[in-house]
C-alpha cells in the first residue's frame, strides 16, 4: 500500500489521472484519497473504470458514475451508489497482456468464478459465487496460448470447484482443445482439501493438464480448527493431502500460526507443543511446499472488526501497512503468548521444513539417477518417482536461502522497535486504567 501511494504521488504530480481498486481502498477510501488518490473504484473495475475515463475526459463530474468515491469540492468524501454485480461476464473483453510492456509474464492468470460463499473470518472475499462459463475460461486458455504462447497458467479462483460439475466441465473441454492444438499446459490453482474425496474431479484435473494445488489448511491443531470453523480435524487433513499426492499434483500448504480463538473455545497447548504438532504434520504430509503466516487483520475482514472490539490490533501509525503480508505479528496473541514469541515460533517451523541440508539431497539424487532409471521399463513412472523428491529438495534449499535473506533484512528492519514501543504503550494504559 505505501508502494501504491508512492506511485500515485509520482504520477499526480505529472498531472495524471489516479484511480485506486481492490480490497484496500474499497473499505477505505478515505485514506486512498487523502494519499494522491484521485477516484476510488469499488467493487469489480471493468464497467466503473471505462466510464470513469469517459466522465474524465469530458470534465464532468465523477458523481454519475455508480460505485466509485472521490473528493468533492470541499474536500469532503463522496461516495455513489453501489454498482450491480458483474453476472454476464461474456461481454467482458478478454484482458490485453500486450498492455505490459516493461514486465515479462511467465504465468499467466485466468478467472472464472468471482465471490466465495465459505465465509473465512480472516478473508474479505465474500458473498456468493458468481461463475461464468467453462467456454468462456477455456476461451481464456485459448487466447493467450495462440496470442502469446502462454503454457503456464495460474486460475485465481478463491476456490475452482465452487461450481463442481461446471469445473469438471472445463477440464474435459480444456482438455480437447489442449489434444487437438497438440500442446500441453502447466496449471496451478487453488482449491479445499475435502475435493480430495472427489475422484471424478481428481481425474478431470489430472487430464486437462492441472499440476500444482494451493490448499489453505489453515492450522494443523484440532482446537484451532474448530475456532476457525473448518469442519476438519488434523487426521482428516492427512488422509486427504495422501489422496492428492497419489494423484500426483504438486502441493502447496498455507497455514495461519498463532490464531486468535473465539470467545468460548481454548486451546492449553504450550508454544512448544504446538511447534512440535506443526512440525509433525509437515513430516507426515509431504508437502512440496509451504508457507507458514501470521493472521492478518486485513481492513473489511470480521478477523479485523474483532480484534479492533478486542482491543488487540498492534498495529496503527508506527506499525503501518507495510508490514501486512503475513510475516509480521499485528495482533496480540492469545494469552500467556507474546507477539514476539509467536514470531519466533513462526520461523522456527519455516526452517525445519526448508533445511540447508537439502543441497546435499539434491546432489544424492543426481548421482543416483542412472540406477533410478533401472530397468528402462515404465521409464516415465520411474521419472517421476524420482523427479518430485528431487525438486522437493531443491525448492527446500532455495526456501531456506529466502529464509537467511528474510531473517537478514528482518533485523535491519525497525519492526522490532516499533513493537516494543506499541507494547510499551499497550501495558502503561492498563497501568494507567
Amino acid at each position: 500500500i505505501p508502494r501504491l501511494y508512492a506511485l500515485a504521488r509520482f504520477y499526480r504530480k505529472h498531472g495524471v489521472l489516479t484511480l485506486a481498486g481492490g480490497q484496500h481502498p474499497d473499505f477505505l477510501p478515505t485514506e486512498a484519497l487523502e494519499n494522491d488518490i484521485d477516484v476510488v473504484v469499488h467493487q469489480e473495475g471493468e464497467l466503473t473504470v471505462k466510464e470513469v475515463l469517459q466522465t474524465w475526459q469530458a470534465k464532468e463530474d465523477f458523481g454519475g458514475v455508480q460505485g466509485v468515491s472521490f473528493l468533492g469540492p470541499n474536500g469532503t468524501l463522496e461516495t455513489t451508489p453501489s454498482r450491480p454485480p458483474i453476472t454476464d461476464f461474456e461481454r467482458l473483453p478478454l484482458p490485453h497482456f500486450g498492455l505490459l510492456r516493461f514486465a515479462k509474464v511467465t504465468i499467466f492468470p485466468v478467472s472464472r468464478v468471482r465471490g466465495c460463499g465459505n465465509n473465512c473470518e480472516f478473508c474479505s472475499v465474500k458473498g456468493k459465487a458468481r461463475c461464468g462459463s467453462a467456454e468462456r475460461l477455456v476461451e481464456q486458455f485459448a487466447y493467450l496460448a495462440e496470442t502469446y504462447r502462454a503454457r503456464k497458467f495460474f486460475i485465481v479462483d478463491d476456490h475452482f470447484a465452487q461450481d463442481r460439475d461446471e469445473s469438471i466441465r472445463f477440464c474435459r473441454l480444456l482438455a480437447d482443445y489442449q489434444k487437438r492444438m497438440g500442446l500441453r499446459f502447466f496449471i496451478f490453482i487453488q482449491i479445499r482439501l475435502e475435493m480430495a474425496q472427489d475422484e471424478e474431479l481428481i481425474d478431470a484435473m489430472k487430464e486437462c493438464g492441472i499440476r500444482v494445488l494451493a490448499i489453505g489448511f489453515e492450522s494443523v491443531i484440532d482446537e484451532e480448527l474448530r475456532s476457525m470453523k473448518k469442519g476438519m480435524r488434523a487426521r482428516d487433513m492427512l488422509d486427504w493431502t495422501q489422496r492428492f499426492r497419489n494423484a500426483g499434483f504438486i502441493l502447496h500448504g498455507m497455514f495461519i500460526f498463532g490464531y486468535p480463538h473465539r470467545k468460548g473455545h481454548r486451546c492449553d497447548l504450550g508454544l512448544k507443543e504446538r511447534v512440535r504438532r506443526y512440525k509433525r504434520f509437515l513430516r507426515k504430509a509431504r508437502l512440496d511446499t509451504v508457507q507458514v503466516l501470521h493472521p492478518v487483520p486485513l481492513p473489511g475482514t470480521a478477523l479485523r472488526a474483532r480484534m479492533e472490539r478486542e482491543g488487540r490490533l498492534l498495529s496503527g501509525d508506527e506499525i503501518s501497512w507495510e508490514y501486512y503480508d503475513g510475516n509480521f505479528p499485528l495482533i496480540q496473541p492469545d494469552a500467556p503468548f507474546q507477539a514476539e514469541e509467536i514470531q519466533s515460533a513462526t520461523l522456527r517451523i519455516m526452517r525445519g521444513f526448508y533445511r540447508f541440508n537439502a543441497m546435499f539431497m539434491v546432489a544424492l539424487r543426481v548421482l543416483l539417477f542412472p540406477l533410478a532409471m533401472l530397468p528402462l521399463i515404465n521409464v516415465r513412472s520411474r521419472f517421476r518417482s524420482w523427479y518430485r523428491p528431487w525438486r522437493r529438495n531443491i525448492l527446500g534449499f532455495a526456501g531456506w536461502s529466502l529464509i537467511q535473506k528474510w531473517k537478514k533484512r528482518f533485523r535491519a528492519d525497525p519492526f522490532r522497535q516499533k513493537l516494543r514501543r506499541v507494547l510499551s504503550r499497550r501495558r502503561s494504559g492498563s497501568v494507567e486504567t
